[in-house]
């Protein structure tokens, strides 16, 4: 039942303003996009994202890696179990604090993003074009500075 003081009007105020839905609304379409797009190579687009991140000249530690993935330590830690397992990433003691983990692509890791990487990028060669004109640079900006 509606309430007079809590007219349908607000919920489609709520619909059509809100930043915070918009996005998680948009974040999840994307996902689910880029989840069937990299299912032939048995990953998530989370667990792209993961890999990607691993690809550095250093082996980052958990903590670093955490915030610039933009997940708690725990929920990191659970996403990493399946990865190791897969023999795609490696978990190894911080060599000047053992109670630091830090985190390295095995070459099964590499060689599996050589081949996921020409798939996330043709799916955001079809994105940018749906996206039209210079829109889908001021998006990834206005995105930068949201978070």
């Amino acid at each position: 039942m509606i309430r007079p003081d809590l007219p349908l009007s607000v919920t489609h105020e709520v619909r059509d303003r809100c930043l915070c839905l918009l996005t998680q609304r948009a974040a999840r379409a994307l996902a689910r996009r880029f989840d069937e797009a990299l299912r032939p190579l048995g990953l998530t687009n989370g667990q792209f994202s993961l890999l990607t991140a691993l690809n550095r000249p250093e082996p980052p530690r958990i903590a670093d890696l955490a915030p610039f993935l933009a997940m708690d330590r725990t929920t990191l830690t659970a996403a990493l179990k399946p990865l190791e397992r897969r023999g795609l990433l490696m978990v190894m003691a911080d060599a000047k604090d053992r109670r630091a983990k830090r985190l390295a692509l095995t070459d099964a890791g590499r060689d599996l993003l050589v081949e996921a990487v020409p798939i996330w990028r043709a799916t955001h060669d079809e994105l940018d074009a749906e996206i039209a004109g210079p829109e889908p640079e001021r998006l990834r900006a206005d995105l930068r500075a949201l978070a």
